[in-house]
């Protein structure tokens, strides 16, 4: 498969001999040539709306302000601080939920028993709106670092533990019976057979649930926090500095871009994996 990917990019490569370089290079980018372009435009639209007076400064600031505001904070080194802040609380929460995840999914997806046991669980994590559990868990965890983490735990587990739970059953019957007929143990059955199967699955639920975890960054520390991109976002709210609240805002949207694309590549990277079901 890994050949197979190769030969793709030699063909794309056979296809642009001869053609002008900067078509070439347009056809190796295209896909971030588009992006940035897209970006730009509604940046620049955005910027001509506020200046024509078709939408008010007030309501949504303007792409100047706003970066005029990021200069500002990042002078004052309050940015670094919030940044810092709300890094920590997703790393810690992104990861225990990544571990605990795939633990999960590997469990209830190998054994069917933990599964009846396991789903109804996932259903109502699935069913229940997180920010009605964020007042319990301030209750209960106060407002320090653990609360936070938690919630954007418990906002990031559920995608992970389903991808991997769907990625073990979806692993071909054939190759297991091929497996066990050589008489290979459950254990190395698992461990050359369901895992490697299982990652690509395991790495859409990651990408998934890193978007999650920003929001659950940003709910807890809407709700009960004296630091972080959230707090920055809520207080500026509450003043009306909506330069300073856009810049909150658009920089949670930077980190969920570049986590998504990391991962994604990464996904790519272990595609060759998944299995492919044959009629």
């Amino acid at each position: 498969m890994a050949a197979a990917s190769t030969g793709e990019g030699e063909l794309l490569d056979v296809r642009l001999a001869g053609v002008a370089p900067w078509r070439r290079w347009y056809a190796q980018h295209e896909r971030l040539t588009l992006g940035v372009l897209g970006f730009v435009s509604v940046l620049a639209f955005w910027e001509l709306t506020v200046q024509v007076g078709w939408m008010k400064r007030v309501f949504l600031s303007s792409p100047t302000a706003i970066y005029t505001a990021f200069l500002n904070e990042a002078r004052a080194g309050t940015l670094w601080t919030n940044i810092s802040v709300s890094l920590l609380e997703f790393l810690l929460g992104f990861f225990i939920a990544a571990v605990v995840g795939v633990t999960i999914g590997l469990i209830g997806g190998w054994f069917r028993r933990a599964n009846y046991i396991l789903d109804p669980w996932l259903s109502a994590l699935y069913a229940t709106p997180d920010i009605a559990l964020v007042p319990l868990i301030i209750l209960v965890l106060g407002i320090d670092l653990q609360a936070k983490v938690f919630v954007v735990f418990l906002t990031s587990l559920f995608s992970v533990a389903v991808n991997t739970l769907i990625g073990v059953q979806s692993i071909d019957i054939r190759m297991l019976e091929v497996a066990r007929s050589f008489g290979a143990s459950h254990l190395r059955v698992f461990r050359t057979v369901i895992l490697p199967g299982t990652v690509p699955f395991m790495l859409s639920g990651l990408r998934l649930a890193s978007g999650r975890a920003l929001v659950g960054v940003v709910l807890a520390e809407l709700l009960a926090a004296n630091a972080g991109l959230g707090f920055m976002i809520n207080l500026a709210g509450s003043t009306l500095n909506t330069a300073r609240m856009m810049v909150g805002v658009l920089l949670l949207g930077f980190f969920g871009v570049l986590l998504g694309e990391g991962l994604r590549r990464v996904e790519q990277h272990f595609e060759v994996w998944r299995p492919k079901r044959q009629d």
